[in-house]
């Protein structure tokens, strides 16, 4: 008798307007999988590790879009929502903390260059911790929510007006 073990895995919703770095590091972490071991699962290598960064040089092409939907199970229509639609920061990483208070989560919208204000709550958006000064890091890497060098929570860090 012959057993074949299927390989499984955990599937996320993508939150509205969660960037792609923010949702391929929640996906690693859910299904206990390095940045690499990604990569491998979905044919990918290394295109994973720069979308992460936010380095988009080039574009995703559709069939690369094809191979992350068939293994992450998030339609390529909202994957594409997922990526810049307009030009964009790849750094600092940057974040309204009532917004993440409400719902933890980066979103791409936060990244694009004409952006320096939540238009939701009227706060000027955050690019280092204002308790330490730590710069963020990549959204992929936010496991708890909170500065990686004084461990502030985002949802507790004070923003000011604009």
């Amino acid at each position: 008798m012959d057993l074949q073990i299927q390989n499984w895995l955990f599937i996320l919703v993508p939150y509205e307007g969660e960037s792609i770095s923010h949702f391929l590091g929640r996906f690693r972490r859910a299904n206990g999988l390095s940045c690499g071991g990604l990569g491998q699962a979905t044919g990918l290598y290394s295109a994973i590790a720069r979308w992460e960064k936010f380095r988009f040089n080039p574009f995703p092409s559709s069939e690369q879009l094809q191979k992350l939907s068939a293994i992450v199970q998030v339609e390529m229509a909202t994957l594409q929502t997922m990526f810049p639609s307009a030009p964009m920061k790849m750094s600092p990483i940057r974040l309204c903390s009532a917004c993440y208070g409400e719902k933890p989560y980066h979103r791409i919208e936060w990244q694009y260059k004409e952006v320096y204000k939540c238009h939701r709550h009227n706060l000027k958006l955050l690019s280092e911790c204002p308790n330490c000064g730590a710069r963020f890091k990549f959204p992929a890497l936010w496991v708890d929510g909170w500065c990686h060098r004084c461990f502030t929570p985002f949802a507790e860090i004070i923003q000011q007006k604009p």
